[in-house]
């Protein structure tokens, strides 16, 4: 069973950047999904980010495009969220999330079997 490790959130002003990873315990077959999902408090869970681990499909959230990037360092197991010009409205926590295969609704949170303890960010000045 693939276990996952969130690390990198914090407190950031508007406008300013921050790098999440995620970094899976066990070894996540290439065709896996890995994606990223934030929760804002008192929303529902959103997707940000997914793809395979070998690459390949990646999706960006319409919210995210343009101003994070999904990257991947397939030989250490992990996986990072570059958030650049942060907004008030990306204060969430952001959650890691897994699953065999990939899938077409690779967008929704009940399609991950897996999930990260969560780590929180906060963007206010």
């Amino acid at each position: 069973q693939v276990q996952l490790v969130e690390s990198g959130g914090g407190l950031v002003q508007p406008g300013g950047s921050l790098r999440l990873s995620c970094k899976a315990s066990g070894r996540p077959s290439s065709n896996d999904a890995v994606a990223w999902f934030r929760q804002a408090p008192g929303k529902e869970r959103e997707f940000v980010a997914a793809d395979r681990w070998g690459g390949g499909s990646r999706r960006l959230a319409d919210s995210a495009s343009g101003r994070f990037t999904f990257t991947k360092n397939t030989a250490e197991r992990t996986v990072f969220l570059q958030m650049n010009s942060l907004k008030s409205e990306d204060t969430a926590v952001y959650y890691c999330a897994g699953r065999t295969g990939w899938t077409t609704a690779y967008y929704l949170p009940s399609s991950y079997s897996y999930w990260g303890q969560g780590t929180q960010v906060t963007v206010s000045s």
